[in-house]
């Protein structure tokens, strides 16, 4: 079986993403946790550098946070998408555009990813693709 290396020609809304980051929640709002490099070398000479690989809070807005609360795997993203919409009316359209960049960028930051696409690094998980790539 071939695996498909990007997600082109996929509908996104037909997906459920999951998320990977540790998270809290401060004041009803989301906040991510970036946890920082685990090579002590890396993380001093970044650090130096650049000063963002140190673990990062991320405070999410409140349609962020609605948004993250629900990116658990269980729903489709058209499933959320009807629920921020239903939660925050035409304050957020176009939802469906919103949450993707929303989804993309969090993916891009490895905070969050598509379960059949994408490994998943820190439950040591593989997924049917990622699998299907191994042997």
């Amino acid at each position: 079986m071939k695996r498909r290396t990007t997600l082109e020609g996929i509908n996104l809304l037909d997906l459920k993403p999951v998320r990977l980051a540790d998270w809290e929640e401060k004041e009803g709002r989301v906040v991510l946790i970036r946890p920082a490099p685990s090579s002590r070398g890396l993380r001093k000479l970044l650090d130096s550098v650049t000063g963002w690989m140190s673990p990062q809070k991320v405070r999410l807005d409140a349609v962020g946070s609605a948004g993250w609360r629900l990116l658990d795997g269980a729903h489709t993203t058209a499933e959320v998408a009807a629920v921020l919409r239903e939660q925050f009316g035409e304050e957020i359209e176009p939802v469906e555009e919103r949450l993707g960049e929303f989804i993309r960028m969090l993916r891009y930051q490895g905070f969050l990813a598509y379960p059949d696409w994408d490994p998943i690094p820190h439950t040591g998980q593989v997924t049917p693709a990622a699998r299907s790539s191994q042997e």
